[in-house]
């Protein structure tokens, strides 16, 4: 019997978004001994006196600036301000350059959203309802900073969840950070998204998508005649809704990352309809149960790439793709890979994605 990965897989795949990024999958390498991100202690209690975050403790949090309440008037998410803000609107420094070296005013918004009133709540055990409702309230602010200044280029809708992601609070958490320039990593997909469109006519994300439900192949070594790999259909899909996806890159930089996108093109996460967000929220929950089944407690960043604002971005719009990048934290990066630029998976997105799919879900 073949494996559609064989053991001991060694090879650097290449990101087709961008391809500058490379993935070395050495699955031998997970048999090695290693320090890895033990699950985030997590603390489930529903309130927490202390907690400037939980109901009852508005008045130790920052200026509020709006929520989302549910029908009795009690408050289901709050956007504050950040306490200790990466960016400020405060800052006025006019920009520097001397010699080489350059330096631009750090001018923008850092924004906190509490996501839940309940402290220790995760994404998975929220309701569908609520995870609709909290995105329809990401759009609507993201909205607001666009429109509030000109200057602002880019907003960057995150989560941290655990310690080696950068979470600092325990309780459930987003943030929104507002940029006058758009982060290279976005720059990157556009560009290469744009350079396959005017090439292939075609969306790249949206080819992506097409592989992953309809491509099936088998390759053979040219001397033996052995079959060496075999591509399935639906191989690297996590979860299906009625107008998402969820999909485990083929050059997956993290163990069990997991990207989620429209299944029709849409370019700007702030076009997504009520009933997009709906389904949206679905195959979000049902992802993160299914990361939550497989390493559970496990740390991890989200963050949300969409069409840049402005002049320079808006001829992208047949060309990409908005999407949610999910990255669980279940390695520490050796000096190989901060040396390098190369990321290390030790697991192969193949057999990740059977585990996962493998999860027996509710039905909702």
């Amino acid at each position: 019997m073949v494996a559609n990965t064989p053991k001991g897989v060694r090879e650097i795949r290449i990101n087709p978004i961008v391809p500058t990024e490379s993935v070395l999958i050495a699955t031998a390498r997970n048999m090695r001994p290693q320090k890895s991100e033990d699950p985030a202690p997590r603390d489930t209690r529903a309130h927490v006196d202390t907690c400037p975050f939980c109901r009852g403790n508005e008045d130790k949090t920052p200026p509020e600036i709006t929520r989302i309440n549910d029908d009795s008037g009690d408050w289901q998410a709050r956007i504050v301000e950040n306490l200790f803000p990466v960016l400020g609107e405060d800052s006025n420094q006019m920009g520097l350059s001397f010699g080489l070296q350059q330096a631009m005013d750090g001018y923008g918004r850092h924004e906190v959203i509490i996501d839940h009133p309940q402290h220790g709540i995760a994404i998975h055990e929220m309701s569908v309802e609520h995870l609709d409702r909290l995105f329809t309230l990401f759009q609507t602010r993201i909205g607001q900073l666009y429109e509030s200044d000109s200057r602002l280029k880019y907003v960057l809708l995150f989560k941290n969840f655990g310690p080696a992601a950068g979470a600092s609070m325990a309780h459930t958490h987003s943030q929104i950070i507002a940029l006058p320039v758009v982060p290279q990593n976005l720059q990157d997909e556009v560009r290469n998204s744009r350079e396959f469109y005017d090439k292939h006519h075609h969306c790249i994300f949206c080819t992506l998508i097409d592989e992953a439900l309809t491509f099936e192949t088998t390759i053979y070594d040219r001397e033996s005649g052995e079959v060496v790999r075999k591509i399935d259909v639906g191989q690297y899909v996590v979860e299906r809704g009625e107008r998402f996806i969820a999909i485990k890159p083929f050059a997956s930089r993290y163990e069990w990352e997991i990207h989620i996108l429209p299944l029709q093109h849409n370019s700007n996460f702030q076009t997504a309809s009520t009933e997009d967000l709906a389904d949206f929220a679905r195959v979000l929950k049902r992802t993160m149960s299914r990361l939550d089944a497989v390493i559970g407690g496990a740390q991890y960043n989200f963050f949300l790439h969409s069409q840049p604002h402005g002049p320079g971005y808006d001829d992208c719009e047949a060309s990409y793709h908005w999407h949610l990048e999910i990255c669980p934290r279940t390695s520490i990066p050796s000096g190989f890979e901060l040396g390098s630029g190369l990321f290390v998976n030790t697991i192969s997105p193949e057999l990740a994605a059977e585990q996962l799919r493998a999860v027996q879900l509710d039905t909702e």
